[in-house]
C-alpha cells in the first residue's frame, strides 16, 4: 500500500523532499510515526509541540483534499493511492 505524502514550506525543508511514497501505514497516526522515523527530529519539531506528541495548531493535514477534522482525525484510515498533504497555515488577501 503506497501513500503519497506532499510536503510544503517548512515541512519540505525539514524532509528535503517535495513528496515521498510511504508504505505499510494504515492511518494518519502510523503515517506520522513513519515520517518522523524516516526524516528525523527536524520534522518532529515542525509537527509537534515541544516535548509532546501533540500536533501543533499550525500544522494542516489533508487526505485527498479533505481536512482531518472533517474525517476521523488521526484515526483516518489510509489506503493505496491516497494523497496526504502537510503544510503550514495559508493566508491570502
Amino acid at each position: 500500500m503506497a501513500i503519497t505524502v506532499k510536503f510544503f514550506a517548512g515541512f519540505r525543508e525539514a524532509t528535503g523532499k517535495r513528496q515521498a511514497s510511504i508504505e505499510g501505514v494504515n492511518n494518519i497516526t502510523s503515517l506520522l510515526d513513519e515520517l518522523v522515523r524516516r526524516f528525523g527530529e527536524k520534522l518532529a519539531e515542525q509537527l509537534y509541540s515541544s516535548n509532546t506528541r501533540e500536533l501543533r495548531k499550525t500544522v494542516n493535514i489533508l487526505v485527498n483534499g479533505r481536512r482531518l477534522d472533517f474525517l476521523q482525525e488521526f484515526n483516518t484510515p489510509l489506503k493505496d493511492g491516497d494523497e496526504v498533504a502537510i503544510f503550514p497555515p495559508v493566508a491570502g488577501g
